[in-house]
């Protein structure tokens, strides 16, 4: 599904309040010199390195299970996937104390987040990270912890996960529509966010599936995954139109804001990756005739899904790069460019395996070189940043702020 930089947005509080700028911007350093609370500013998120990390290695085991194809010859691989689903457990270990660390200490400014139409959004990120890394801890940590412990993790992670995704993809629009009066230029790809987490957890229960007792625990879990895929097709539908209405008529997003456009990738990509999943455990849950008829849904929703995933894809590259000719610099943004390109991996890889086109595995293989290029860069980017202490606010558009531990 990345990512905090305002993308330009301006509300205000109902009924008719002056519009303000939402109480984002970095926390000035005291006269004293000395550096504002290292979670002061720690936003919700910094859950989308988390994300975006486990996705590579979700998105590598789905290679290696496709196997024997192009994805054979990558020298590797399996070490990659293993060692990225462990930083992604570390990673999550890490944000996870520091978010609560920040809800204990600075509540008054967590609040004022969860309040803000630009940063509620991305509390859609808490619920991904949960079921990225547990599906990352089931699809490839099972080689290191074993497959009872890794299950064991998988459902914690996945219950949580699952709790928490459809409460936000209707408390964040609530929020939104009670507390903010906004205009069509305000609209952002980001309002995807938490309409887009459902869609993560059906695409996680399949793989829990067969490790639940035959009969109605099986079928209860596998169309419950269909029923978090229709919450949150139908909730990304009212977006889209939205998001595409805004680009052709108010233009171009701000430079900062410009990568949130791959963002539309992750309910296209993880849609196709769902569906995908889910008729693969069907015939261990339903009868063969079902699962034949879900086996085929996933076929014909899945290939159209993917082209428009492509047309998007190419075009948000392009504003992208207009947008890096015109100065657009790093911001945690860029790291939109990971978790919904690895949803587009997953989706990819499980058609060229329901079909059988060698074409379908090189556009998985490619694309997953386009996502390991993209973790690579913006890791990079945001470990130099908070080295150095420059890493960019969140609010500013790319203005550098003082980065201390773990702030945004």
């Amino acid at each position: 599904m990345a990512l905090l930089a305002r993308p330009g947005a301006h509300c205000a509080a109902r009924p008719a309040a002056p519009r303000t700028t939402p109480r984002t911007a970095p926390t000035a350093r005291p006269a004293s010199g000395r550096r504002p609370p290292a979670l002061r500013d720690l936003g919700p998120n910094w859950y989308a390195p988390v994300m975006g990390t486990a996705i590579v290695a979700v998105a590598g085991a789905g290679l290696r299970a496709g196997a024997p194809g192009p994805a054979a010859g990558i020298p590797g691989l399996g070490a990659v996937c293993v060692v990225m689903w462990a930083l992604s457990a570390v990673l999550l270990a890490l944000v996870l104390s520091a978010r609560a660390g920040h809800w204990l200490r600075h509540r008054d400014r967590a609040r004022a987040q969860l309040l803000d139409p630009a940063v509620a959004p991305f509390y859609g990120c808490l619920a991904m990270a949960l079921l990225a890394v547990g599906t990352a801890t089931l699809t490839v940590g099972r080689e290191v912890l074993g497959e009872r412990a890794a299950v064991t993790v998988d459902a914690v992670l996945f219950g949580a996960g699952t709790l928490l995704g459809p409460a936000l993809a209707v408390a964040i629009p609530y929020l939104m529509a009670v507390r903010h009066r906004l205009s069509p230029a305000d609209v952002s790809p980001a309002w995807l966010l938490p309409l887009v987490a459902p869609m993560v957890s059906a695409a996680a229960a399949a793989p829990l599936v067969p490790y639940l007792p035959a009969g109605q625990w099986r079928e209860a879990l596998l169309y419950g995954g269909y029923g978090l895929f229709g919450l949150s097709l139908f909730a990304t539908l009212t977006v889209l139109p939205l998001i595409v209405a805004r680009l052709l008529l108010h233009g171009p997003p701000p430079l900062a804001a410009t990568p949130l456009l791959f963002l539309v990738l992750g309910p296209l990509g993880q849609s196709a990756t769902a569906l995908h999943l889910l008729a693969g455990a069907a015939p261990g849950a339903v009868g063969a005739s079902q699962a034949r008829v879900l086996g085929a849904f996933a076929l014909l929703y899945g290939v159209p899904v993917l082209g428009f995933a492509l047309f998007w894809l190419v075009l948000a590259a392009a504003l992208v790069v207009r947008a890096a000719r015109r100065g657009m610099r790093f911001t945690m943004t860029w790291w939109a460019f990971t978790f919904p390109v690895g949803t587009c991996v997953t989706g990819t890889a499980g058609l060229a395996g329901r079909t059988g086109l060698v074409a379908l595995e090189w556009l998985a293989v490619g694309l997953f070189a386009a996502l390991v290029t993209a973790w690579a860069v913006a890791a990079w980017r945001t470990l130099r940043g908070l080295l150095r202490g420059t890493l960019p606010a969140a609010a500013g558009a790319g203005a550098p702020a003082p980065a201390a531990a773990l702030t945004a």
